[in-house]
């Protein structure tokens, strides 16, 4: 599973041009899974993302996580992010995990997002073409992958 993770003040998804969903500040969350990721893979992701220090404490340093905060988190499908550039200039998403795999993934991840957090958990919709407007605060973008534990 990978994921690019963006700390924001605000963030909403539009579908066919209405707002489908929106959070204010807290955490962007663009996931996609791979064609060999299990759920494991996105049981680690969770705790990552809940438990990354990136807000800021009292001193002004990078030391708070999103539940520290109470914030809000907003989770985006995004097949692309196993996108391969090795051949040629069009992208290939051959290692992307098919709907049938990634469907009931990403639905898992939400669930077990919101279960173990508690927090307010908003998503776009899964396959659907959205439109995603941010304000990225710091700017803050970490990229992860559950393949490459870096």
């Amino acid at each position: 599973m990978r994921a690019i993770i963006q700390r924001v003040s605000e963030a909403s998804v539009f579908i066919a041009n209405k707002k489908h969903s929106s959070i204010d500040q807290g955490l962007l969350v663009f996931a996609g899974w791979g064609h060999d990721d299990i759920t494991k893979d996105s049981d680690w992701m969770i705790r990552k993302i809940l438990n990354m220090r990136i807000f800021k404490d009292h001193e002004d340093v990078m030391n708070r996580s999103i539940i520290e905060i109470q914030g809000q988190i907003l989770v985006v499908s995004q097949f692309t992010l196993h996108a391969s550039i090795k051949k040629g200039n069009r992208p290939s998403y051959i290692r992307s995990a098919n709907t049938e795999t990634a469907k009931p993934l990403y639905d898992d991840f939400l669930e077990k997002l919101w279960r173990i957090s508690n927090l307010p958990i908003k998503s776009g919709v899964f396959g659907a073409d959205m439109e995603i407007k941010l304000i990225n605060d710091g700017p803050i973008t970490i990229n992860i992958d559950s393949k490459n534990k870096e």
